[in-house]
């Protein structure tokens, strides 16, 4: 990632760009070492970084544009939870539309170097 999230929303910014461009790498980076993710409505969240990076990539393989609308972050200390509206459109392997999206609640912790990353990432709460 060129730039350092110094905010949590800017974590949510640096996500919908390297998704959009299919950079699994930087999407990965903004997880922390410990993070759990939930890959799709009603799953079992996942942990560990392999089977996040298998998960971002299934969501980068649609070629999508995702757009957000952060409803609220609450911060406290080196925590914050992120509240976002978002909508994600893609296309899927048999060239077929995909059109998704939810409220999501994203915990994320503030890192020694300032920036932010994300601790869990429900993008199915609501």
């Amino acid at each position: 990632m060129a730039t350092i999230a110094t905010a949590p929303s800017d974590v949510i910014a640096q996500f919908e760009t390297a998704l959009r461009e299919g950079r699994i790498d930087d999407l990965l980076s903004l997880y922390e070492d410990d993070a759990v993710f939930v890959p799709e409505p009603g799953a079992q969240p996942i942990t560990g970084r392999a089977p996040i990076r298998a998960a971002l990539a299934q969501f980068a393989a649609l070629k999508p544009t995702m757009t957000s609308s952060i409803q609220k972050v609450v911060t406290t200390g080196e925590v914050a939870v992120v509240h976002n509206a978002w909508r994600l459109r893609g296309t899927a392997p048999d060239g077929q539309p995909v059109e998704m999206g939810d409220t999501s609640a994203d915990v994320m912790r503030r890192r020694p170097d300032g920036s932010w990353g994300i601790l869990i990432d429900d993008p199915w709460s609501r």
